[in-house]
């Protein structure tokens, strides 16, 4: 089963040093170059710090833009990983090595497996129809 590992960490008191940030990115780097050997990466992806967000709702036919993430919160969403584990037990032992873990905060939650030609009716309650 298919699993995405969402990194949530505090904000940043500050601009990190250039050897911070280098740790940090050596830390994510390895645990990567870990997930890759181990056959279990399916992808991941990085975010710019939540100030950059765009939020776009649509009511009564408008599309409406707030500058900023969708929800008010001390954690920001920085990233994700994407993997492949047998079960919820393996992937939180994977989210468990995520670094971000250290400080913040990793939701694992499980990729809905949509199948082929399956009619719209089926998606579970308050799923969208953007997903792809």
């Amino acid at each position: 089963m298919r699993y995405a590992l969402l990194i949530y960490t505090p904000p940043a008191m500050g601009a990190p040093s250039p050897e911070e940030q280098a740790a940090v990115m050596d830390a994510y780097n390895a645990f990567t170059k870990a997930a890759v050997d181990a056959g279990v990466m399916r992808g991941g992806e990085a975010l710019e710090d939540a100030d950059t967000a765009t939020t776009v709702r649509v009511r009564d036919g408008q599309t409406l833009t707030t500058d900023g993430p969708y929800a008010e919160t001390k954690e920001q969403f920085g990233g994700f990983y994407l993997i492949e584990a047998p079960n919820l037990d393996e992937a939180v032992a994977w989210a468990a090595r995520i670094p971000g873990a250290q400080q913040g905060a990793i939701e694992v939650r499980p990729i809905w497996e949509i199948p082929a030609g399956s009619p719209s009716e089926q998606a579970p309650a308050g799923a969208g129809t953007a997903a792809g």
